[in-house]
């Protein structure tokens, strides 16, 4: 067992595919490090592998809204609070990621495309171990896709643990993605 893993994401909503990599993560590691990637949403990067990922309408959530639906989630799901973190992670910077997660923590990694092979490569240049948990090369969940169900007014709770569900609706934020995709 690894003393000190993580896991990172955009998490621009965090569904149950995104608790199913948190909790698999958990089991390997002693403490687990969530990484928010594209945490300043205002300094966006543009990545040509993954150009959707900079776009305003893909991330309606700020650092805090996503740090908190991933707490809650965790804790919902059983993990002790003394046994994981949340941080904000620029995958897009990165020569400085060490200031964010140590150099000994384990990275683990889900791939379904070319940008996870690409973060698997920088991570591994920066001298961190990676671990793959699973390498589908097809995400079975999107975010984009819950993010559309809110807009359009389709079922969708069952995409997202519960504790995300009111999470959303207590903040009032079905309305801020309606808002990030230009429906009033």
């Amino acid at each position: 067992m690894e003393e000190l893993g993580f896991i990172h994401g955009r998490f621009q909503l965090f569904h149950n595919d995104h608790l199913t990599y948190a909790l698999e993560a958990k089991k390997q590691c002693r403490k687990l490090i969530v990484g928010v990637t594209s945490p300043e949403n205002a300094h966006l990067i543009r990545e040509e592998i993954d150009p959707h990922r900079s776009n305003p309408s893909d991330n309606p959530f700020t650092f805090y809204e996503r740090f908190c639906m991933i707490r809650a989630a965790l804790l919902e799901a059983g993990i002790n609070r003394d046994d994981f973190e949340i941080v904000p992670y620029p995958i897009e910077n990165p020569e400085i990621l060490y200031n964010y997660i140590p150099l000994n923590a384990t990275s683990f990694f889900t791939i379904y495309d070319k940008w996870g092979y690409e973060k698997l490569h920088r991570l591994g240049e920066l001298g961190y171990k990676t671990i793959v948990l699973f390498d589908d090369h097809e995400k079975k969940m999107c975010s984009t896709d819950i993010r559309n169900a809110i807009v359009n007014g389709t079922e969708w709770a069952h995409l997202v643990p519960p504790a995300v569900y009111r999470y959303l609706v207590e903040n009032d934020l079905l309305e801020k993605v309606r808002k990030s995709c230009g429906v009033k």
